[in-house]
């Protein structure tokens, strides 16, 4: 049994830590790290609390209303709880990203955003926003000593063979994972295909002897949006212990209204992690699952977003 959390003093009260908790934090630096990426390096006394319990760690952010005004939801274990309780029109835009690092004991927290325009909040805040700007983040409290969750990579202690799938929106978790990865005494053979906007948004990562890393962009091609991890896919080798049952029922995903969200079971070999726009991760699933017969439980495959459409 998981220790008692352990409490905290709101005004008067005193109430039980929480996994996840609001954390206030400002801009203290913004580097534009490709044509399409920008890191972002956010400061706070609050953040000496924060922790990450993987590379693909989610968090999210509270930005700022249209107007300008400033996310101000209570540090309280009830946040979302208030957040939700408050029309759609007065909640601030809160979209789910990645976190890059944390330093506690620095106080200091990076997370990479991709740049597609002003057509979003965080896209639009991430490329206009200066030095001391405001906002607000939900994420994991270091200080509480249950478990947290929020993260899916959970690689098997056996893994010799690794397959990883992603776009832009994937790459912060992706580079984290490889550079966990780099740390490891035993390495796993890896097949790691990254579709980007263009050949200019190739990041440096970690090699090993084993690594295929492919960078895979949708430019000057035209590529649309997931052609190339699903071509990355229909070409994977997948070991001949993975593959199960071609006759498996799937569970059907609507990539418009459902979230597609699967995570591995099995504690083998050979897993997988796939990540990015819903329909390509949909088609993917598909591909693996029925056409080739994979066992689900070896496969994480998580759909970050949808294009065309708002993913908070």
């Amino acid at each position: 049994m998981p220790a008692a959390p352990v409490r905290l003093v709101f005004g008067d009260v005193e109430m039980q830590e929480t996994p996840y908790r609001i954390f206030n934090v400002h801009l203290v630096e913004r580097q534009l790290l490709t044509p399409n990426m920008a890191r972002l390096v956010f400061g706070g006394p609050d953040l000496a609390a924060m922790m990450a319990c993987a590379p693909d760690q989610r968090i999210k952010l509270f930005l700022p209303h249209a107007d300008g005004t400033p996310p101000t939801l209570p540090v309280h274990p009830d946040y979302y709880k208030l957040y939700r309780s408050l029309p759609p029109r007065e909640r601030a835009p809160m979209r789910t990203y990645t976190i890059r690092a944390v330093d506690p004991i620095a106080r200091r927290l990076v997370i990479d955003f991709v740049i597609h325009g002003d057509s979003g909040p965080a896209s639009r805040w991430a490329m206009f926003a200066r030095p001391d700007d405001r906002i607000q983040i939900s994420g994991p409290n270091g200080r509480y000593e249950g478990e947290i969750g929020g993260f899916d990579w959970e690689p098997p202690a056996s893994l010799t063979h690794l397959l990883i799938i992603g776009d832009e929106t994937a790459l912060p978790a992706i580079a984290g994972i490889l550079e966990q990865i780099d740390g490891w005494k035993t390495k796993p053979r890896a097949q790691v295909s990254i579709e980007l906007p263009s050949p200019d948004d190739a990041q440096d990562l970690p090699v090993w002897a084993g690594l295929d890393l492919r960078w895979m962009p949708r430019e000057p091609s035209n590529h649309p949006h997931g052609a190339p991890m699903i071509e990355a896919a229909l070409a994977a080798d997948i070991p001949r212990e993975a593959v199960g049952s071609t006759t498996a029922q799937v569970p059907s995903v609507d990539v418009d209204n459902d979230t597609l969200w699967d995570r591995a079971q099995a504690n083998s070999n050979f897993y997988g992690w796939i990540a990015g726009e819903t329909a390509a991760v949909s088609r993917i699933r598909t591909h693996f699952l029925v056409e080739r017969g994979i066992d689900r439980s070896h496969l994480t495959m998580m759909g970050y977003w949808r294009h065309g459409k708002a993913h908070a």
